[in-house]
């Protein structure tokens, strides 16, 4: 282990109490110039440290910021998170590099996060807005065991995992939209990204990239009707190392029963916390619309509406629109 993580972990330890720079020289083996090097590096790294001619240093508290180490630390998975976490300050986009991860073999539950992303991606090529320190901005590879046409069920999997973490959130009152956003008072929240390499007939991976709008206090002109945050919707500012742990968790666990279950149960739970249940909708499709009474959702995640005639019409995918 480095010394500045034997540093920061030392400190932590002692969170609420001066450490002299004497007992930290003879704890980690190296000089005071070292210790103060390191420390000046955490500091930067959003730490609060504070320091003393006479007392030492005093950990004051943690930093906000997506580090691999943080979001480790008490981590509550069996292997979502545990092995390889590529974080950058900033990025084009998450679920370009996780699939160029993919690509090149990095194993199931490897994720890319970063503080900002330049060119953020939501479906149909749009864009995500995705300012510095202010949302989660994370992609995690999956390797499901599924045919391609099952393959939009990681969306909505995904979809309950953020939910689940949301409903903790005191004062926030949050929806699933079908098929891959998660929305407050009508506005988006949070959005999903799944996308895919196929061999024949089995899915190689799968990347499901999350935006969540955590802290973020505005939005551009543009959008501002639209967007939201936790930090709009409950006037509170939310550590994200926390929801992002949690969201890890909650996905981990759905992941799990999936693959001993089955999707039906994760089915049940996704009905239970959306909002357009036996609603009227439009679905608007890359060529063409439909427009429906919602009578379910089917075991590959695709929406199944009754029309006028009484007829059904499976959906795949499209942006849905109560009337």
């Amino acid at each position: 282990m480095a010394t500045k993580e034997k540093l920061l972990i030392h400190l932590k330890e002692k969170k609420g109490q001066w450490v002299s720079g004497e007992s930290l020289t003879e704890e980690l083996a190296v000089s005071r110039a070292a210790i103060c090097k390191h420390v000046k590096r955490l500091r930067k790294e959003g730490y609060g440290i504070a320091s003393s001619t006479r007392k030492g240093y005093l950990f004051t508290s943690p930093t906000d910021r997506l580090l691999a180490r943080e979001i480790r630390q008490d981590l509550g998975t069996h292997a979502f998170g545990k092995g390889q976490i590529h974080y950058f300050d900033e990025i084009d986009s998450t679920n370009l590099k996780a699939k160029s991860l993919a690509g090149s073999g990095a194993p199931e539950g490897t994720i890319v996060i970063s503080e900002r992303q330049t060119k953020g991606r939501g479906r149909k090529t749009r864009g995500w807005f995705s300012p510095p320190r202010d949302g989660i901005y994370l992609s995690l590879i999956l390797r499901p065991n599924i045919a391609p046409r099952s393959a939009p069920s990681m969306t909505l999997l995904t979809a309950v995992a953020i939910a689940e973490t949301l409903l903790a959130v005191p004062g926030l009152e949050i929806a699933i939209k079908w098929p891959n956003d998660i929305l407050a008072r009508g506005k988006k929240l949070a959005g999903i990204l799944t996308e895919m390499s196929t061999t024949g007939e089995r899915i190689d991976y799968a990347v499901v990239g999350l935006g969540l709008n955590v802290n973020t206090s505005r939005f551009p002109d543009e959008i501002e009707d639209r967007a939201t945050s936790i930090l709009i919707e409950t006037g509170q500012r939310v550590r994200r190392v926390t929801l992002a742990k949690e969201y890890l968790k909650w996905h981990e666990e759905y992941y799990g029963v999936f693959q001993r279950i089955g999707f039906e149960p994760i089915r049940k739970r996704w009905k239970e916390l959306t909002n357009i249940m036996g609603q009227q909708v439009t679905v608007e499709t890359i060529d063409t619309e439909y427009t429906g009474e919602v009578q379910d959702i089917d075991d590959g995640g695709a929406l199944i509406l009754r029309d006028e005639t009484g007829g059904y019409r499976r959906v795949i995918f499209g942006d849905v629109t109560l009337r």
